[in-house]
């Protein structure tokens, strides 16, 4: 199965600049569908992003974030080649993880 994170990281001088694209439903609970029902809630809870081993950015989320959530942030440290690893986990127990080469 493909990921369902789409990452983009490129380094500037010694600032590395992340853009990350997550694809998922992001239900809250309180949503009903046409038939009046509760849409059960589904979202990520932890996101991680990992730079030689290091937490260089993590969020706990809620049913507050909105579908296929963007991230953008920077950091110090990187250079060109190096890998980012970038890890998600839902209250449903799914997860993914994807590496990234930054440019």
């Amino acid at each position: 199965m493909a990921s369902t994170i789409r990452v983009r990281a490129s380094s500037n001088g010694d600032i590395t600049e992340v853009q990350a694209l997550i694809q998922h439903p992001m239900d809250s609970g309180f949503v009903k569908n046409a038939k009046g029902e509760t849409i059960p809630p589904h979202f990520i809870q932890q996101l991680t992003f990992e730079h030689d081993g290091k937490n260089v950015f993590a969020a706990d989320w809620g049913g507050g974030i909105s579908k296929d959530p963007y991230v953008k942030f920077a950091f110090k440290g990187a250079k060109k080649g190096d890998e980012l690893k970038i890890s998600w986990v839902d209250n449903k127990g799914a997860t993914d993880t994807t590496t990234a080469k930054i440019q």
